[in-house]
């Protein structure tokens, strides 16, 4: 029987992150992932540089051999024929752009983790004060760190199989030949965002040097398809991708924070990221959310002193409340009916684009960077 002080089951950001801040307290952690790495990732793959302080990663670092796409503006409007665009600059770098393959890969290596890569999860016991993982791995405390659909989040109640209110997406991301290149029309550091008429979603158009990311998401996937292809349409019209892309899409779904409820902690058990349903709200960014949860678990985690009953890991909720509020829907934005009623023409308003939109939506600018315990 292996035995590890932490199982973590998913290599992502969160459970890497929650991997290393574990590690840089004594503690021995096994991380658990169906697949090899580098994998590729469905994401629009951008960070902002909170997350980068969060991570404390140093950027000149991490770009060597690796994308790490600076961005000083935004491109905004809503995916409509006449539909007014507004470009918004800033003096400093607001985001990068990262491939995810790489970041992932970057961080796991780097956890000090233990592994166990292309393995899937296939039976999960409660034993004494411990779980028994695939029959052969022994842990005292579990962290459920894979994704929407992470076996654990199942375990502890999680209805993922379509009873929960998700967000569904498709991107792709592929890398450009030379004529591709000439004919995009995006520019490298001013990602372009465009939002579906209803306003219950949104398009991205994101080129990272040689790499060009294309994707839409909206709450639920009743119609998906059609938006995508409609999006992509639209982006052709407006001369802002090449006129021949990849038609393979790839599909994830996850939960916006405040949308549904998940169980995130029991005995001996904590869940992070998108596991937890902690993808913000307006934006569906999941990176940094991830992130900060793997370091608030880490931290709880720690403080236990190795006495994992729930009410020593309660204090993880209270750090989740405390981060991202109780209700990620009504965080300081205007109601869903009357941002449909006048979406085009806030849309339109520079002010509105950057102060919210890009400000408060996307980039949570008010937001400082979560510090290290």
């Amino acid at each position: 029987m292996e035995t590890c002080d932490v199982l973590i089951v998913g290599g992502g950001p969160a459970g890497s992150t929650c991997a290393r801040e574990l590690r840089r307290h004594g503690l021995d952690v096994l991380v658990l992932d169906r697949q090899a790495f580098p994998r590729d990732k469905v994401c629009a793959g951008w960070i902002t540089p909170a997350v980068l302080d969060a991570l404390q990663i140093d950027c000149a670092d991490y770009a060597a051999g690796r994308v790490l796409q600076p961005v000083t503006g935004f491109r905004t409007g809503m995916i409509d024929v006449d539909g007014s665009e507004v470009e918004t600059r800033y003096r400093h770098d607001v985001s990068y752009g990262i491939r995810r393959s790489e970041f992932d890969h970057y961080l796991l290596q780097r956890s000090g983790a233990r592994l166990r890569l292309g393995e899937l999860l296939h039976s999960l016991e409660r034993r004494g004060d411990g779980w028994i993982v695939n029959g052969e791995i022994e842990a005292p405390m579990l962290v459920g760190a894979g994704g929407h659909f992470c076996p654990v989040a199942r375990f502890l109640g999680a209805k993922s199989g379509g009873r929960e209110p998700v967000v569904a997406a498709r991107e792709v991301e592929f890398a450009m030949d030379e004529k591709q290149a000439d004919t995009c029309g995006v520019q490298p550091e001013t990602p372009e965002l465009f939002f579906c008429r209803d306003l219950k979603g949104y398009g991205w158009c994101f080129r990272k040097g040689r790499y060009l990311n294309i994707g839409l998401g909206r709450e639920g996937s009743h119609h998906l398809a059609e938006h995508l292809t409609a999006f992509c349409d639209f982006l052709r019209r407006r001369g802002k991708v090449p006129a021949t892309i990849p038609d393979r899409f790839h599909g994830h779904a996850y939960l916006l924070h405040g949308h549904g409820v998940r169980k995130q902690e029991d005995d001996a058990v904590l869940l992070v990221g998108d596991a937890a349903g902690l993808a913000y709200p307006r934006s569906g960014e999941g990176i940094r959310p991830a992130v900060e949860s793997g370091l608030l678990a880490a931290a709880t985690i720690a403080q236990a002193g190795r006495d994992y009953r729930r009410e020593r890991l309660a204090p993880y909720q209270q750090r989740l409340a405390a981060r991202f509020g109780t209700d990620g829907r009504a965080a300081g934005t205007l109601p869903q009916e009357a941002l449909r009623f006048i979406g085009g023409k806030l849309l339109a308003s520079p002010w509105f684009a950057r102060h919210v939109v890009l400000d408060r939506w996307f980039l949570h600018a008010r937001q400082g960077a979560l510090r290290h315990s």
